[in-house]
């Protein structure tokens, strides 16, 4: 199939006119982000002062762009089609459902002028715009993900440069095509929302980086450091390597179920898809049970090195395996008996961790290790294991009954999130039932050399001014602060 049988698709004589075409020399690559930039300074200086209800139109504009049926099934197409990643029905979902839960966040929120005041503290706070922000996109939502982040951008009153990834970037093309369209149908201006032109060069994120007012980046870990680095005040996200912990107090089938769903979804593409599965020995049995009827096929030793082979060459995760069907991915391995099963998701078991265990790791495609732990606390300490070779910082789940053992995983383990009874990559980006914030980025705190644990959300968007008004002096005495302290241990 070619980009032509797929309807109206980005040509790449398209997608260049939205900026002038990239070159390799440092000086013509400064300038020509510097042009980028400058419009986008021009029109975001008038939209930031249009008020809360162009801030609220550009949004809805942004996310109908991506949301509108006919538009959301040829980005999804064109996504898979280009970067081989995924597939094209779960990408439809994906682009619909983020879109409309972040619009479900953003319903109603001021993000211009005063967003509140607290008469007691005599502190007023007003919303101001960054400016213009640098969203560096990965291949795995190469429209999802760009969208997310301009309707975050456009809903604080900024404008937006995005930096797909190259395998993505005719999916982001045809993304802000469909962007400018809507925007100029509401009398906006497209420089609001803009891209680094093709070819996408390290180089040009680089000067991207260092000349916006604010960097959001998801993706490469290269991508995440070369952000910190850049000067720029930026929020990165961690790696994923998401575990799931199962008890013998979980309802087995529904947990197998939803871990399914969740490791194939759109091909495991989710940084949010489980990598492992820890179970407790006296379900165990049960549960590998229970995960065959969700469609998963356990590996014998010799299939998982078999597996192994092709999953990893020279050390490094292979483009081969990475978002393709578990039924291709058996193929390739010379599985033809596992492949004829028709498997939505493969098995191994594991027992080790780090470099020597690989399937220790994160493998971006519906490939699930599976641990017997002896307990939960045997559980937890494999858990421990797992993201201290990687991971740390983005989440867990467990499927259980007690909830005095999610609150220990919280208290203890590496994580800015604990996904209770939930299918994992839906739950931990936001879903409709649950009051985590729509985002497809994130954050993973210090443990994953991130400076934030939210979901990567609205107010990551915004400056806040404070002015603050005189009070009654609130001054307290020095022996009553100092008073348990004292009691305990004397002056």
């Amino acid at each position: 199939m070619n980009s032509r049988a797929l309807g109206a698709v980005v040509a790449p004589s398209d997608a260049r006119t939205l900026a002038p075409h990239a070159s390799n020399d440092t000086a013509d690559v400064e300038a020509q982000v510097a042009q980028l930039i400058a419009r986008a300074r021009a029109a975001q200086r008038d939209f930031a002062a249009a008020g809360q209800q162009a801030l609220d139109t550009a949004a809805s504009a942004a996310a109908w762009a991506i949301m509108e049926p006919a538009r959301n099934r040829q980005l999804a197409e064109l996504a898979v089609h280009d970067t081989g990643l995924g597939n094209v029905d779960d990408k439809i979902q994906k682009n619909f459902r983020k879109t409309l839960g972040l619009l479900r966040d953003l319903h109603g929120r001021k993000t211009h002028g005063v967003i509140a005041e607290d008469v007691g503290k005599g502190i007023v706070e007003i919303a101001r715009p960054v400016g213009v922000v640098a969203a560096i996109t990965p291949s795995t939502n190469p429209a999802a993900t760009p969208a997310n982040k301009i309707v975050n951008a456009l809903k604080c009153g900024n404008a937006v440069i995005v930096a797909p990834s190259p395998k993505g970037y005719s999916a982001c093309a045809l993304l802000l095509r469909f962007v400018h369209a809507e925007l100029v149908k509401a009398g906006l201006s497209p420089d609001l929302v803009q891209m680094l032109p093709e070819p996408i060069s390290k180089a040009a994120t680089a000067a991207l980086m260092r000349q916006a007012d604010l960097i959001v980046a998801t993706g490469s870990q290269a991508n995440v450091r070369m952000a910190y680095t850049s000067g720029t005040p930026a929020f990165g996200v961690g790696a994923g390597n998401v575990a799931s912990i199962v008890t013998h107090s979980a309802d087995l089938p529904d947990a197998a179920v939803k871990i399914a769903r969740s490791k194939t979804f759109d091909n495991a593409t989710s940084c949010s898809s489980e990598n492992s599965v820890v179970i407790e020995s006296r379900v165990y049995d049960a549960m590998i049970d229970a995960l065959h009827v969700a469609g998963g096929v356990l590996l014998n030793a010799d299939q998982k090195q078999a597996l192994a082979r092709v999953m990893w060459v020279d050390g490094k995760l292979s483009g081969a395996c990475t978002a393709k069907s578990a039924q291709r991915i058996a193929r390739l391995a010379g599985l033809d008996d596992i492949a004829a099963q028709h498997p939505k998701f493969l098995m191994v078991e594991e027992s080790g961790t780090g470099s020597d265990y690989p399937f220790s790791g994160e493998k971006l495609s519906p490939v699930l290790t599976v641990y017997r732990a002896r307990d939960f606390d045997d559980a937890v300490s494999l858990v421990s294991n797992i993201y201290h070779y990687m991971g740390a910082g983005h989440s867990v789940g467990l499927h259980g009954a007690d909830k005095a053992q999610a609150l220990q995983l919280g208290e203890t383990l590496p994580v800015a999130r604990v996904i209770v009874n939930q299918a994992h990559c839906f739950a931990t980006g936001g879903n409709f039932d649950n009051g985590l914030p729509f985002s497809l980025s994130m954050g993973c705190g210090t443990w994953g050399r991130n400076n934030f644990t939210d979901n990567l959300g609205y107010r990551q968007y915004l400056n806040v001014t404070r002015v603050a008004y005189p009070i009654a002096a609130d001054v307290p005495e020095a022996d009553d602060l100092f008073a348990d302290y004292f009691g305990r241990f004397g002056r």
